[in-house]
């Protein structure tokens, strides 16, 4: 779907154009074409690839999506892929998004998400003197948008953390608390997945060798390349504070079972020296004095009370119960 497809000279907006236009526009000079697609159809990926003469293995990429994100060179055009993360009630919503990027053209296909960048266009259009250095600083305006989207998922993630953590001492609580963390440690890695690459592609861009198309737009990329770096120190910092919660948490359970098993043991111990009595008594042999006494019966109740009481509160003292 066709989201806006606008023309620009010299930095200032021309005119809304219609698609079959753009290769008109595009021979003007200081003047280059923004389009921007919505889960685009293979039959508009098609005429995108002819309009802007777009290399057949980056359409490719485009047209089946879920790509590793990254940043390739197709002669003098770029072909970028970011991931579009959205977090809600503690789940993921995956999008992409796909941008080619030209001396005199920016396409941007955003697949999967329902979050537009009409914001991103209006900002380039107030700042005229930028967005005359053309696609190079549009691509870096997309690019920005989407990493800076990553910050409240970290905020995010960092919150839940924290309330687990509260929650690790608990008693009771330790079970559903590494069944948390091992969620939580799913949507940071799912997180990095997104940042790592695209990390790695932009440090290609803020270094000596850039593409010419980045060339005048270097130092905000340098600048994206940074805020990657913090997101990606931020979940590696994540990760092991939830890999500590995981061993703390699997510590409690043990704790928690040795209780158990010390309570299950000292009443085996209680019953154990019960039945003792119980079976020495129970013998009937002949010479045995106590089984002619009239009160040996009451005795031997007495001894095994009394005997398990003692063993009680021996027990109870050391913890066990």
């Amino acid at each position: 779907m066709l989201v806006n497809c606008v023309a620009y000279l010299n930095g200032a907006r021309l005119a809304d154009i219609a698609v079959e236009d753009i290769g008109r526009y595009l021979g003007q000079p200081g003047c280059f074409v923004w389009v921007a697609l919505c889960d685009a159809t293979p039959e508009e990926l098609e005429f995108m690839r002819k309009a802007f003469g777009l290399h057949e293995l980056a359409v490719e990429d485009a047209r089946h999506g879920e790509q590793r994100p990254k940043i390739e060179e197709y002669g003098d055009s770029l072909f970028s892929v970011m991931r579009l993360l959205d977090f809600k009630e503690g789940e993921f919503s995956v999008g992409e998004l796909d941008v080619f990027a030209g001396h005199n053209y920016v396409l941007s296909i955003r697949n999967n998400s329902a979050r537009d960048f009409q914001a991103v266009r209006e900002r380039c259009e107030r700042q005229a003197g930028l967005l005359r250095q053309g696609a190079g600083f549009v691509l870096y305006a997309l690019m920005d948008a989407v990493v800076d989207r990553y910050f409240p998922i970290i905020d995010a993630l960092e919150m839940t953390l924290e309330e687990i953590e509260e929650r690790i001492f608990e008693k009771g609580a330790a079970n559903a608390n590494v069944r948390r963390l091992y969620d939580l440690k799913h949507q940071a890695m799912q997180l990095r997945h997104a940042v790592a690459p695209l990390r790695e592609a932009v440090g290609k861009l803020s270094g000596e060798l850039v593409p010419e198309l980045c060339a005048n737009s270097r130092e905000y990329y340098r600048d994206v390349y940074d805020h990657l770096t913090r997101i990606n120190a931020s979940i590696d910092a994540i990760r092991e504070t939830i890999g500590t919660a995981i061993q703390v948490n699997l510590s409690m359970v043990t704790i928690e079972d040795n209780e158990v098993t010390k309570r299950l043991a000292a009443w085996a111990g209680i019953f154990a020296m019960a039945t003792a009595f119980a079976g020495i008594w129970g013998m009937n042999f002949k010479k045995m004095p106590e089984l002619g006494w009239a009160y040996g019966y009451p005795m031997a109740l007495g001894v095994i009370v009394s005997a398990s009481v003692i063993l009680y509160i021996r027990f109870k003292r050391a913890g066990w119960l």
